[in-house]
Parts: structure tokens; sequence; C-alpha cells
């Protein structure tokens, strides 16, 4: 049985999934568990998701916006694409302390790009690119082994850097969203409460993102250290 790099059993690659398998487990637990719990915990007033997410959206001088539903748990977004902020059907009508929280993280995104962040516009430009190198690395990589091309083994980790770099640029977006919800939060009356429980669910998330970085920072250091073995042969 071959692991890693295929150069036969390699317990640092083996390493290397058990801690991507914890990490994701860990995070994934962490953030379901605190939605869960302040999910159960309304707002001091009547409003809903949306209406919060309308309300901090209009606060910042942002219009054109729509909200509208999206199934499933914790699949919130917004889409640059369509100017529109898709909310799972709890965020949306649900009156709770995470329902704010989610919803105007994502209200953060779109205000992040009406006032063009920089962080947004260097990782709406790697996109295509992401995509791209996403779909083929795998193969190169693999032609690469098979043939005993370094040149292509080189490529394909060259091509797994790109993805590595679009988690590494998503980190200050996610963190500054969040930032600007729970500030949009804490200004507007929801009560103490709510600002606590939004910073705890926007951690929780925040986390995810962390960990998935983390991950793919690990994996490039892991075949970069391969790579320069093999080349030095």
């Amino acid at each position: 049985m071959y692991y890693g790099y295929g150069m036969g059993y390699d317990p640092m690659y083996l390493l290397l999934i058990v801690i991507s398998t914890v990490l994701g487990l860990a995070t994934q637990s962490y953030i379901k568990s605190t939605y869960a719990k302040w999910s159960k915990v309304p707002l001091d007033s009547s409003a809903t998701g949306a209406d919060v997410a309308r309300r901090m959206l209009s606060d910042e001088g942002v219009s054109g916006v729509g909200i509208e539903v999206i199934g499933g748990e914790l699949t919130d977004n917004f889409d640059p694409r369509d100017n529109v902020l898709h909310l799972s059907q709890g965020n949306l009508h649900g009156g709770s302390v995470a329902s704010a929280a989610v919803a105007c993280h994502e209200a953060g995104h779109a205000v992040q790009h009406a006032r063009g962040y920089v962080p947004v516009k260097i990782r709406s430009a790697l996109v295509p690119v992401v995509n791209l190198a996403s779909s083929v690395w795998t193969i190169v990589f693999i032609l690469g082994i098979a043939m005993g091309a370094m040149g292509l083994v080189r490529l394909a980790v060259a091509l797994f850097g790109f993805s590595v770099l679009f988690q590494i640029v998503t980190l200050p977006v996610e963190f500054d969203a969040s930032r600007r919800a729970v500030a949009y939060i804490e200004r507007s009356g929801l009560g103490p409460q709510a600002t606590r429980g939004a910073k705890k669910v926007l951690m929780a998330a925040a986390l995810t993102y962390v960990a998935a970085a983390l991950v793919s920072v690990m994996q490039l250091l892991y075949y970069l250290s391969k790579v320069d073995r093999r080349g030095n042969r």
C-alpha cells in the first residue's frame, strides 16, 4: 500500500491526514453547537435576521442588495454575481441572536463589495485561476508521478499553491465581515446579549476558515518538502 507522495509508506502523510480530520471535525462540531445554542436565544426585539441585515445595509448606505432564502443550514452566503444575500430559512425568518449574527455577517460581505474592500478584490481576481488550478492540479500531479516527470510535479504543486493562497486571502475577508457585523449589532440597540452571542457565533465560524487554511498550508509544505527532496537526488 502506498501513501503520500507516491513513495511508499509515509508516516508524515498519515499524520497530516489525522490532523486534517481532527481539525475538520472539531471546528465543524464547535460551530454547529455554538450556532444551535444561540439559535435558541431570542433578540430583545421582534426583528428577524433579514430585518437586521436590511437595517445594517441601509445604515451603511448600501442599496440594491436582495435577500433570498437558500436551502440547508449554515449555507448562508453573499453572492456578488447577483448582489443577493442568500440566507437559510432559520436565519431569514428567525429572530434569534444566531440569526442576526449570520445575517449581518453576510451583509458585511455586501458592504465590502460595495466599498471596494481590497482583500475582496484580490480574492475575486483569484477565483478564475483557483477554479482552473483546483480542477487540474491532481491530474497533473498523478501524471508527473507516473511519468517520473519532476517538472509536472512542480507545476502541480504550484497550481495547488493558488488554492492555498485563496484560503489565506479569505481569512481577512471573513474576519472583516464578522467585525462589521458585531460592530453593527453592538450599536443597533439589540442588547449586550446579542453582541456577546454574535461574537461567539462568528468566532466559531471563523475557526473553520482558520482550520481549512492551516491544513492547506501544511499540505503545501508537505508537497514542497517532497519535491525538494526528490529534486536533490
